[in-house]
Order: C-alpha cells, then sequence, then structure tokens
C-alpha cells in the first residue's frame, strides 16, 4: 500500500512540474498535494512531518515571489497598474480561448494593446510588452524552481523519514 501511496504522490508531484513548465495546472501546488497525500496517507515517521513543512514553506514563498518580483520588475520599468490588469484580464480571458498557452497569450496582448492605446502608436508598445513578456518568462522560472524544490523535498523525505 505504502508503493501504491508514493506513486500516486509522485505522479502528482511530475504532473506538477509539467505544469510549472506549460501552465496548465499550478505545478507548486499539485506538488504540495502530492506531498500532503503522502504525508497523510503513509506511515513514515515522523518525518514525514517535517517534510510537508518545508514543502509548505516553499510553495508559499515561492507563490509571493512569483508575483512579487515580476511585478516589481514591470512597475520599475515603467508599465502602469492599468497595463499589467488589462493583461490580467486578457490573460484569464486568453486561458479559456486557447488551450495551454492562452494565459500567456492573452497577458503579452493584453498588455501590448493596452501600452498601444496609451502611447497611441503599436511602436510605442512595444517596450512595455517586451517587459511583460521578460515578467511572465521569469514568473513561469520561479513556478518552476518552486515545483522542483519541492520534489526534491519529498523525494528526499521518501528517502530518509
Amino acid at each position: 500500500m505504502e508503493a501504491l501511496l508514493i506513486t500516486i504522490s509522485s505522479v502528482l508531484i511530475v504532473v506538477g512540474l509539467v505544469g510549472g513548465v506549460i501552465q496548465v495546472v499550478p505545478g507548486p501546488a499539485l506538488c504540495w498535494v502530492g506531498v500532503l497525500v503522502w504525508v497523510i496517507f503513509t506511515d513514515a515517521g515522523w518525518g514525514r512531518w517535517v517534510v510537508l513543512v518545508v514543502a509548505t514553506l516553499l510553495a508559499i514563498v515561492g507563490t509571493i515571489v512569483k508575483f512579487a518580483i515580476p511585478g516589481k520588475q514591470l512597475k520599475e520599468s515603467g508599465v502602469p497598474t492599468v497595463t499589467i490588469l488589462a493583461g490580467i484580464v486578457l490573460g484569464i480571458v486568453g486561458m479559456f480561448v486557447i488551450p495551454v498557452v492562452g494565459l500567456f497569450v492573452g497577458f503579452v496582448l493584453g498588455v501590448f494593446l493596452a501600452e498601444a492605446l496609451r502611447a497611441k502608436s503599436f511602436s510605442g508598445a512595444w517596450p512595455s510588452t517586451v517587459e511583460a513578456l521578460k515578467a511572465t518568462g521569469l514568473s513561469v522560472l520561479i513556478e518552476l524552481l518552486t515545483a522542483f524544490a519541492i520534489a526534491v523535498t519529498f523525494v528526499l523525505g521518501v528517502i530518509f523519514a
């Protein structure tokens, strides 16, 4: 039974890692759920609770950093809050219109259109759009690293707990 639970948890974590790359599912959250399943349903000793605490802290910190650093980067580059909000709204719409990549396409398109309206030209919208692309890439990287850190914590927990 323990091997089955480790397998189920591992599958959840692998799907979370893939989700960290393609952004279909929230990667760190799914990895954390995989750890939670292992902690609750196995009898791996008290060390499993340490693994859950570490995975929880990684998930929380990763989520905060995922939004804080790219958001700060956008603000420092002069992209207005209204432009970011337009990107978020079109990102949400894009998520439903274009499977898998719609969130990114919608966000970048929203930023581009909002900046084109503000600058009154398409060429004036490119600098902000490039910054939005950089911030989006950084956000994906942070999410992937967070999911990977949770996965490593799980593997170490299975081995040593």
